[in-house]
Parts: structure tokens; C-alpha cells; sequence
């Protein structure tokens, strides 16, 4: 026995002077090695940076940085990481912020938020929509890390119900259920900060551009459809989906959502009552894409260590962590354990995430939402209308018609916008039109309910005042006395002025002094904005401006007048953008 405990110590100790060995290898070596995995560097200080990346993939993206981090060594230095989820609508609020630019729906950024060094949204327009108002937006890298198709999620036993002929289910089909007063109860997520609830709408906007003269009136059709059902975040959307399939259920719940393919995956992940079928619409909105975006002016090492990480995240077992969160690869394809639902599209077809088709036609993007932010945020509106001489000026873009024609086209199908929740006032404005005084009132601010047929005939019975002249400032302010003398509590209350040219009425009052009246009416407890619309080239956008920043509101103007329906639309979009 006791030469058997010698022989045991003596090993013992070859053991641990074999380990001391090893040990003084490795601190040579400058790092702590178990088989060929690094436990332990040495490094001369640490590089760190902060990833900021929508919700769903931030699970994934945190996993895979924290894996990579633990061996990689930028310029002698060590990395950390720093995962973190953030909104992409607070992101992109915040960076266009910093520019002193505003993304239209996005209101106001919170100030607490930090703008990220890497920043990965769910799509490639966010990164486009910035770079629309913000030109020096330039991020050093765009590389999809993910994809997930935008699909139409509907209850499976509902599902041969709302495409009872069995063939491909399209945009068109959907759009002429919404207008044929469907008993489908759809709905979106909100569109200005939800990307999937935006595409969704584009796909609505591109079926309804196909009807050419009745496209504005399908659009509200359509918009209105999912307005009812919207939602202002996504796990709100899918709780309203129906948990059994009484008629009571059914005719409360939400039938149809807008949504990625990956909510739908987690949604039946949790083993619902009724799982929801994804129908992939045809044609097919553009794919979410989660760009790896570096942002601009980072430090060289944090740009490097970036770049690192993003080639990490090729790895397999980045693609199969992506697939646990119902996410596909970059180029459309499931990691190990990814279910594609029933219908799905091949993986070839779902590759094509570059956000290009969205990119060729933003301008589509900016009327969708300004249409729905005129239709889900009703207001206040009194609109008045120039019937100075110049208005009489022929349009040859628009078939000669005159500039005062072209402009109550654009108002009456701006009527369409305005459901019953909203309240409209007209007036008219020259000179000397009623009396002394420059305007007059056709219609008094009333419930859109009360007068909507009254409205139009209005509205067509408008005629200029052949040599009338433009008496613009005394307008504005009895325009503004009057809302703000009306001025309802809860609601936004703005004056619309449609105009084609200065102010020319010698008896007016002066610019300086309309500004200085404006100053002492304004009232932060009851705020009015004033939009102008400058219709043709004549405008001086000038004095506008100046009378704006007074008070508030904005100036848009349409040199060729036959644009003034999108103008008009832009010009809601102002009204109704979150303050």
C-alpha cells in the first residue's frame, strides 16, 4: 500500500508539471486554450460597440455576437458587444433627428434613445426613406442577415372562405372584396412604424392604381379596411386574432392581418386554439430584409470589429439560430428546424431582398402614408379656396383646364379622405368679395356627416373673380381668428389656403404686421397650423414661409398645377403628422 501512494503522488505530480507547462505555454502565447477554443486573451485595451436591432432577431444577433466576441481581437484589442432591441421607427426618428429632418408619420424622437453604432431594422426602406431627407445617411454597409416574406395571416379554418375559388389569391382580389363592402375584417400594424403594415398598404395602392380614374376612391377603400383593424403594436394585432370559432368570436376577432411570415410561425410556435395560415398574396410585397447596417462616422476600430461580425454571421449556426426565431436566411433559405408554412414560396424566389422595387418609387410610399395619416387622424379643416383672376390661367398639362378647375378637382376627390369623424369648413377668397372683406364663407366648420353633399356642390359651383385680386394676408387672418375662435380641444385644427399667387391687395394689411397680429393671437393651450398649397409658378414661397414659422404648419407648392392632387395629399399629411 504504501509504495502504491508513492506511485500515485509521483504521478500526480508529472500531472501537474505537465499542466504548469502548459500553462506557461499558453501565457506565452498570450491567451488561456482548451483543445483550440480561447478562454482568455490578452489584450491592450477593448473596442466596444453597440447593436441596436428590431426586436425578432435581436435574440439571435445577441447569441451569435457574444459567441464571436470571445475570440475576436481588433488591433490588439478585445471586443464587446452590446445587443440590444430597439424599434426601428424610434431608431430611424432618432437619426433624423440628429439631421435636423423629419420621416414622415414619425413625430417626434425620444430623446432617451441612443443611436446604435450597428443598427439592423427589419427592412432596407427604412435605410431608403432616411436617405430620401437626409442625403449624408450613408451607412458603410447594407448586407442582408435575414429574410422573412410579408404574408396575409388568416385563421386556417377561415382560410377557403376568403379565397373560395381556390386559384392564386391577388392584391386585385383582396382590393375588390375591401370595396365591395366585405364582411373580412383586416387589419395592419401601424404602417408608419411597422414595415410589413407599409407594404401591405403599398400592395393595396399598387392593385388600386390599375382602375386608373377610380384609384384614389379604391385606396380609401382599402385603407379604411385595415384602418379598422389596425393596431399600434404587433402582438396586439395577433391577440386579436379569434381563439375559438363561435359567431360571437369570430365576428370581434380580427380575420386577416397583414404581417411577416415570422409572426406567424411564432404565433402557432405557441400552439393556439386556431393556428393562422400564411397566404402569400401575389404579387409578392417586398421581402423584409435586415440589413447589417454600420452606421455613419464610427470609429475605425468599432467599423472594424463590425465588419467582423457581420462575416460571422454567415455561419451555419447563425442561420439556424435565426430559424428558432421563424426567420430564413438572407437568401430565403430555413436553418435546421425552419418550417415553411404551407404554400410557401421556393427559396429562390423569396432571395430578392434588396428593397429596390421600393426604392424606384418612394414618392408611392410618401402618398400611402399620407393618405393613411389624413384617414386615421381626423381633424379640423377649414379650406379656402383663391378665386383671384389668375386662377382663370389655363393649364396646358391638364387639358387646358384653368387653374381654379384643377384645384377643386383635387379638392372634391380630397373629400374622399374625410370620413364622418372629421369637420370640414369652406371659404372663398379675392377681393372685395363679400363687402369690404376679401373672403367669403360658403360652408361653416361643421361634422362632414352634416354636409359632405353640400360640400361638393360647393365646391363645383366655385367660379374666379375675373380681375379679382389675390387679398391673401387679410385671409389668413381671419381665417386663423376663426379656428381658433372654433377651436375644438382634442383634435388637430388647421387652416388649408389653395392659392396661385402673392398677395396684392393695396388695402391689406402689411406682411410684418400679419405676423405680428398672428403672434399675439397664437395660444400654446389652443394651437392652429396653417398649410398653404402655392398652385403654379407664380408663388413666392417667401412670405409663406415667414408666416408659417410664426405660427406653425407648412408650405407646399405645385408648379405645374396639374400635381395639386398630390400636393393636396402631402398637405393632410402635414395636418395630421404626430406633433
Amino acid at each position: 500500500m504504501p509504495g502504491r501512494h508513492r506511485n500515485g503522488s509521483r504521478a500526480k505530480a508529472i500531472r501537474l508539471a505537465a499542466a504548469a507547462v502548459v500553462v506557461l505555454s499558453t501565457v506565452a502565447a498570450g491567451a488561456w486554450v482548451v483543445g483550440n477554443r480561447t478562454t482568455e486573451k490578452s489584450c491592450d485595451g477593448t473596442v466596444r460597440f453597440a447593436v441596436g436591432a428590431t426586436a425578432e432577431i435581436a435574440p439571435a444577433l445577441r447569441s451569435a455576437a457574444a459567441a464571436w466576441a470571445k475570440d475576436a481581437v481588433v488591433g490588439g484589442k478585445c471586443v464587446i458587444v452590446d445587443v440590444a432591441a430597439q424599434a426601428p421607427a424610434d431608431v430611424a426618428a432618432a437619426v433624423a433627428a440628429e439631421r435636423g429632418v423629419s420621416v414622415l408619420g414619425l413625430g417626434k424622437a425620444n430623446g432617451n434613445l441612443q443611436i446604435p453604432q450597428v443598427w439592423v431594422p427589419d427592412s432596407s426602406l427604412w435605410r431608403l426613406r432616411l436617405q430620401a431627407v437626409a442625403k449624408d445617411f450613408q451607412p458603410s454597409d447594407a448586407t442582408s442577415i435575414a429574410a422573412s416574406p410579408v404574408v396575409l395571416a388568416v385563421p386556417q379554418p377561415m382560410v377557403s372562405g376568403l379565397n373560395a375559388s381556390g386559384t392564386e389569391l391577388t392584391w386585385d382580389t383582396l382590393l375588390r372584396q375591401a370595396q365591395t363592402g366585405s364582411t373580412l375584417t383586416a387589419g395592419v400594424v401601424e404602417p408608419t412604424q411597422d414595415t410589413a403594415g407599409l407594404l401591405g398598404l403599398l400592395s393595396f395602392a399598387g392593385a388600386a392604381a390599375k382602375l386608373g380614374a377610380q384609384a384614389q376612391a379604391a385606396t380609401v377603400a382599402a385603407l379604411r379596411l385595415v384602418a379598422r383593424g389596425s393596431s399600434a403594436v404587433r402582438e396586439d394585432l395577433l391577440s386579436r386574432f379569434p381563439q375559438a370559432l363561435d359567431a360571437d368570436t369570430i365576428a370581434a376577432s380580427l380575420t386577416a392581418g397583414v404581417v411577416p411570415e415570422q409572426a406567424v410561425l411564432q404565433y402557432n410556435a405557441a400552439s393556439p386554439p386556431i393556428p393562422l395560415a400564411a397566404l402569400y398574396v401575389s404579387p409578392q410585397p417586398t421581402a423584409l430584409d435586415y440589413p447589417f447596417l454600420v452606421m455613419p462616422g464610427v470609429d475605425p476600430a468599432v467599423a472594424e470589429a463590425a465588419a467582423g461580425l457581420r462575416a460571422a454571421l454567415k455561419a451555419e449556426s447563425f442561420r439556424n439560430a435565426l430559424a428558432q426565431q421563424g426567420l430564413r436566411g438572407p437568401d430565403g433559405v430555413g436553418g435546421a428546424g425552419f418550417a415553411y408554412p404551407s404554400g410557401a414560396p421556393t427559396p429562390a424566389a423569396s432571395a430578392d431582398q434588396s428593397g429596390g422595387s421600393v426604392a424606384a418609387n418612394l414618392s408611392a410610399v410618401e402618398q400611402v402614408l399620407s393618405a393613411w395619416l389624413a384617414l386615421t387622424q381626423p381633424g379640423r379643416i377649414l379650406a379656402v379656396l383663391d378665386v383671384s383672376g389668375s386662377m382663370l390661367t389655363k393649364v396646358p398639362t391638364a387639358g387646358n383646364r384653368t387653374r381654379e378647375q384643377v384645384t377643386v378637382e383635387a379638392a372634391v376627390r380630397g373629400l374622399e379622405l374625410f370620413d364622418d369623424s372629421w369637420d370640414l369648413g369652406l371659404w372663398i377668397f379675392s377681393t372685395n368679395l363679400d363687402g369690404d372683406r376679401d373672403q367669403r364663407e360658403l360652408l361653416p366648420i361643421s361634422p362632414m356627416s352634416a354636409i359632405r353633399e353640400r360640400a361638393v356642390q360647393s365646391l363645383s359651383g366655385v367660379q374666379p373673380k375675373k380681375n379679382g385680386d389675390t387679398g391673401l394676408y387679410d385671409t389668413v387672418l381671419a381665417a386663423y381668428r376663426k379656428l381658433q375662435d372654433n377651436w375644438v380641444a382634442g383634435r388637430l385644427n388647421t387652416v388649408v389656403i389653395m392659392t396661385d399667387g402673392d398677395n396684392d391687395d393695396d388695402n391689406s394689411v402689411s406682411l410684418s404686421a400679419l405676423q405680428s397680429q398672428l403672434q399675439q393671437l397664437k395660444d400654446p393651450r389652443r394651437p392652429v397650423d396653417i398649410v398653404f398649397i402655392g398652385i403654379g409658378p407664380d408663388v413666392s414661397q417667401g412670405p409663406l414661409q415667414q408666416i408659417v414659422a410664426t405660427i406653425g404648419g407648412g408650405v407646399f407648392t405645385a408648379p405645374d398645377p396639374a400635381d395639386i392632387g398630390t400636393i393636396f395629399l402631402k398637405a393632410l399629411a402635414i395636418h395630421t403628422q404626430p406633433k
